[in-house]
């Protein structure tokens, strides 16, 4: 296949998770919304939408890690990309299937280094480990506990607030604020799972000019090289675009799970989780470290279901979730490393 319509189908694939990325993890942004049921579903995804896409439009910081810190750039080909994202965009639809919230973003972390490491045969040095380390796995292990203390906190706090008014007027009153904190997650969730998929974006373009992919160019396709690493308006908004779109399909089964199998809410409870939540996202993203917002959003829920009484959750399920946690990087890696290895002519492609 010629290089350039290689390249486009890589961005195509990338476009492709970003848009799974949104149907399937539009439930982290609206789940609380739906499941207090200040807003009808359809309301809630059109909210999602527009907010994912403006938080989109808001950074780059998680970007430039995603493609410039994690991966050596030399030792990979755009062929390397195409696999991670056929594995990362695998698993989206697996756990989406069975409406189990796991982590579009770890999908991506273990697509990247599956993939790598296959293109790369023997040299383990392709990942940058020291930054993994510090930027993926130690904000990946200590958001969580963050989002759940977290919840937990803010919850208590309001429960002292609201205790001399009536359970109407709590719910009147935070039905409105919801809105506003619905709103806050959503631009939340563009903000930091946006920035990701244009990181890899950027990365193609810029390995496939690097590679010398890109020589022969036609002129209305110069957008597509990039001399250096860089996070262009068009990457931007064409990831925004494609995340607010899968926005608006919407993620049904994730949003049954977490809005109203996990534990009960009321529109406080649900103002408590979103908050918590989206402050930790807004925060890491101005930081650089893309954490993961099914982590957070989960783990505020819970935090905010333990401040009412720990037996408010439903644990059966919480294990489920736990456990699709801790499998997807090394599922999204084997996959990604099975697909760079068994199909060369994509794994090697330039």
């Amino acid at each position: 296949m010629e290089p350039v319509l290689f390249l486009l189908l890589v961005n195509l694939a990338v476009l492709a998770f970003t848009y799974t990325n949104g149907f399937h993890d539009a439930a982290n942004a609206i789940a609380t919304v739906v499941g207090t049921r200040v807003l009808t579903p359809r309301q809630a995804v059109t909210l999602g939408a527009i907010t994912n896409f403006l938080g989109a439009l808001c950074g780059v910081a998680v970007a430039t890690t995603i493609g410039a810190d994690l991966i050596d750039s030399r030792l990979i080909t755009t062929g390397t990309i195409l696999c991670a994202m056929l594995a990362g965009i695998a698993w989206n639809i697996l756990t989406w299937y069975y409406g189990l919230p796991s982590s579009s973003s770890h999908a991506l972390f273990g697509g990247i280094i599956g993939a790598a490491l296959a293109s790369a045969g023997k040299n383990r040095d392709v990942v940058q480990w020291p930054a993994f380390y510090h930027k993926i796995i130690l904000p990946m292990l200590a958001s969580p506990v963050i989002g759940f203390v977290g919840g937990m906190a803010v919850m208590t706090l309001l429960f002292l607030i609201i205790r001399p008014m009536r359970p109407r007027r709590v719910d009147k009153v935070f039905g409105r604020l919801q809105l506003l904190s619905a709103s806050y997650m959503g631009w939340s969730h563009g903000f930091a799972d946006g920035q990701k998929t244009m990181g890899i974006m950027a990365l193609a373009c810029f390995v496939a000019t690097q590679d010398g992919d890109l020589r022969q160019l036609p002129h209305w396709l110069n957008f597509l090289s990039f001399p250096r690493f860089e996070i262009k308006s068009w990457v931007q908004c064409s990831c925004g675009l494609a995340m607010a779109l899968g926005t608006y399909i919407g993620g049904w089964r994730i949003i049954q799970t977490l809005g109203r199998k996990m534990v009960r809410l009321r529109p406080v409870h649900g103002f408590a989780a979103e908050t918590t939540a989206a402050t930790l996202l807004l925060v890491t993203g101005k930081l650089g470290l893309p954490i993961s917002t099914t982590h957070t959003i989960t783990t505020a829920i819970m935090g905010v279901g333990c401040a009412r009484r720990f037996n408010a959750l439903n644990w059966e399920l919480v294990e489920r979730i736990l456990w699709g946690w801790v499998m997807t990087i090394p599922a999204t890696a084997l996959l990604a490393y099975g697909l760079a290895c068994l199909v060369p002519a994509i794994g090697s492609a330039r």
